[in-house]
């Protein structure tokens, strides 16, 4: 089999690097990490990156535990890691497979990242001041002269992409439309396959329930607190991890354990929400994995990929 490339999307606690090591250690690959957390040496318990005792005898895991928290890591930075990375493992005459759950990463990879110039805050200012001043209707109708495609495709109530669109052209009298239609995917068609894991909603968020009890009990306060203690901008990614701010209120005495705890779990199933909701409108294309149980989902993935079965 010639070597190529798996991507192994899903939200958080669906079963991806259970997945993915499997499916690495099966065919003789590689694993990738894709998720904008896991990227982070201070946050290997609240985002579950596996340890090294974890890895030991396992594939080898790229792009995980790399990155200091006060390094802010974006999309474009994590796509230039990620594709010299994976033409060298392909060179070993190896498999990669790419797994994790921030879609973004995906959407790099298979549709391709616009290097849109950095808008100034002059712009941005008065882009917002200019949504006050003329009202979602006003605004969307003037983006639409300089940008049709951005207004038609926005959602009602997106304030946040419709602002940004015009700030776009604003600052380079370039839509943001022709920006997006000049990417190319980092990845040639026909050299990836891809899956997402779509298990049980219900079923998912009593896993993500018991699985971040498990981590209060295994080291995550201990985390936090060390996190916490360098004084870092909160406006970091890292800071902005799901869990952080909660357990950091407990450890401030601003919330006991258990209110701290119930606030992770309710901030851990919305972002579990958002995660589907995008995957489901951006890769709808997809083969669908909805088992939960690893031994289900190896079965399921290997109906997908007959040609993988001996």
């Amino acid at each position: 089999m010639e070597p190529r490339i798996w991507l192994i999307a899903g939200p958080t606690a669906s079963g991806k690097s259970a997945l993915a090591a499997r499916l690495a250690h099966e065919i003789g690959g590689e694993v990738v990490g894709a998720d904008s957390m896991q990227l982070y040496r201070d946050l290997q318990v609240l985002t579950a990156r596996p340890s090294p005792a974890e890895l030991e005898g396992q594939p080898p895991h790229h792009l995980m535990g790399i990155a200091d928290a006060a390094d802010a890591w974006s999309v474009g930075r994590w796509a230039r890691a990620a594709e010299p990375l994976i033409g060298e493992i392909l060179a070993r005459g190896a498999h990669a497979v790419v797994a994790g759950g921030t879609g973004l990463y995906f959407a790099a990879l298979t549709e391709g990242l616009a290097e849109i110039p950095d808008v100034p805050e002059a712009v941005r200012s008065e882009s917002a001041a200019d949504f006050e001043r003329l009202g979602e209707e006003a605004f969307r109708a003037r983006l639409a002269t300089v940008d049709p495609a951005a207004a038609e495709r926005i959602s009602p109530g997106d304030r946040q992409r419709l602002q940004r669109a015009w700030e776009v052209f604003a600052a380079g009298g370039t839509s943001l439309s022709d920006w997006q239609a000049r990417t190319r995917p980092l990845l040639a068609p026909g050299s990836w396959r891809g899956v997402v894991l779509d298990p049980p909603r219900a079923a998912l968020y009593a896993r993500c329930d018991a699985r971040l009890e498990a981590m209060v009990r295994e080291g995550a306060l201990e985390e936090v607190r060390a996190l916490v203690a360098r004084g870092l901008s909160p406006e970091l990614p890292a800071m902005k991890a799901v869990g952080v701010r909660e357990l950091a209120e407990h450890l401030a005495g601003r919330a006991g354990l258990a209110e701290a705890l119930a606030a992770a779990q309710r901030e851990t199933r919305r972002y579990v929400k958002r995660q589907s909701t995008w995957l489901r409108g951006r890769m709808d294309g997809w083969p669908r994995i909805t088992a939960l149980e690893p031994e289900a989902q190896w079965g399921q993935f290997l109906a997908l990929n007959p040609s993988l079965t001996p």
